[in-house]
């Protein structure tokens, strides 16, 4: 798992024929974006001044804060836009080594907030926000190094799981039970991406739930957290607190909401509104019309990020970008269905919306990345080997079953049968 490793095969030497035209930036995504993030910072300001009256004497304290970690966030999202995403095949090994030692800091550095150790410097930098982004890179470029031995357990499952077992292990430690789960899940979906053994996919999934299951039945938080929403399942009455909250600014917010800063729950006690909770907060002075208009940006978020995995220019283009959309997808299901009491407390943030700098820094950097993949969108350049590997388990060219060819590759292949070639 060197550095050696992952440059087989450097993207330069690739013949000039093969590399895709450089064209402009995916519109529809930055569009989208840009949507997500000043919608977010309205939320924000109306879910925060209370709350950052009482905590930090100042009501504009977590807005301007967020205000400067988003001027951090664009020039890193600008920077990766720029940057060819092929270059982290020689960076990435840096990089996780570098997140590593941040995740083994925050541990040792001992800073305790609400019963966890997951920051430094008074809770605004979260390293585990930047190992879910750096797992992403490290998988996407591993995988595709390894493409043509994943059928080999000793080759794919097993470095996979001591790959995932240190980065989830270093996390679970904190401990940040939601940010690992995210960890390793994304790491089973990108290892099922890249054509990994079907067999070898039901081995990791049987071995993720028996997992999960101790980790329940050992961690305190775990086993009551799966408590308390199993019996809100049973009775929203006897749901948790927050949750209970949380339905309470719902139902108050009705279709079209009370409008914006005119939320009564973020003033009389839903616990932490412009963190955890401003889905709520939205959900009240937005109504089920904002709400919605909320979910359709993340629809298409995720739409416009599988479109660009499916233009990519090469294998590893697809896999990172598949990777990015879903983790950030992934992240907004799982805090709005926790908000409707869809899905145990996971205390993940809502990208884009969400106060705290790591993870909009983070979320930016995914962004700057799928721009730079869209930026060097082309169909048919990859290898028959890529197209085999990753096509053996997804098919995002066809119908019906059959894997199909792109349309640069039929006309290609027409091509050279007119010709005689």
């Amino acid at each position: 798992m060197g550095a050696e490793t992952f440059v087989k095969q450097p993207y330069a030497a690739q013949p000039r024929s093969q590399v895709a035209p450089r064209r402009s930036f995916d519109l529809p995504l930055l569009v989208t974006v840009v949507a997500l993030v000043i919608f977010g910072l309205v939320m924000l300001f109306s879910a925060s001044w209370d709350f950052s009256l009482q905590i930090f004497d100042s009501p504009m304290y977590m807005f301007n804060r967020q205000l400067t970690w988003l001027g951090v966030g664009a020039v890193v999202a600008l920077g990766l836009a720029f940057f060819d995403y092929h270059h982290w095949r020689q960076m990435i090994v840096p990089a996780m080594i570098f997140t590593i030692v941040l995740l083994i800091g925050v541990l040792l550095m001992n800073e305790i907030r609400l019963g966890a150790k997951r920051a430094f410097f008074e809770g605004s930098v979260q390293p585990s926000e930047l190992a879910k982004l750096v797992s992403i890179i490290y998988l996407s470029v591993w995988l595709y190094a390894k493409r043509n031995m994943l059928h080999d357990i000793q080759l794919g499952l097993i470095p996979l799981g001591v790959i995932l077992g240190v980065v989830g292990g270093l996390i679970y430690q904190q401990p940040d039970l939601s940010a690992a789960g995210t960890v390793l899940i994304l790491g089973g979906l990108l290892f099922f991406l890249s054509g990994g053994d079907l067999k070898q996919i039901g081995v990791l999934l049987l071995v993720a739930i028996v997992a999960a299951a101790i980790v329940v039945q050992v961690s305190a938080t775990g086993r009551e957290r799966v408590d308390t929403f199993l019996a809100g399942i049973k009775d929203p009455t006897q749901a948790s607190y927050h949750v209970r909250r949380s339905f309470e600014a719902i139902v108050n917010g009705g279709f079209f909401g009370v409008g914006i800063g005119q939320s009564q729950s973020k003033l009389t006690g839903l616990p932490v509104p412009p963190t955890d909770s401003i889905f709520a907060v939205i959900a009240e002075e937005l109504g089920l019309f904002g709400s919605i208009a909320l979910v359709g940006l993340y629809v298409m978020l995720f739409w416009r990020g599988l479109v660009i995995a499916r233009r990519a220019p090469d294998m590893l283009g697809t896999l990172l970008a598949s990777g990015l959309v879903i983790w950030i997808g992934m992240e907004a299901l799982i805090n709005m269905a926790v908000m409707v009491g869809l899905l145990p407390f996971a205390g993940n943030a809502l990208p884009f919306i969400s106060a705290g700098g790591s993870n909009l820094v983070a979320s930016l950097a995914a962004i700057g990345i799928l721009l730079n993949i869209s930026r060097q969108r082309g169909e048919g350049t990859m290898t028959d080997d890529e197209w085999r590997s990753y096509g053996a388990v997804v098919d995002l060219r066809g119908r019906n079953g059959r894997r199909g060819l792109s349309r640069a590759r039929r006309a290609q292949r027409a091509h050279d049968t007119t010709t005689g070639r």
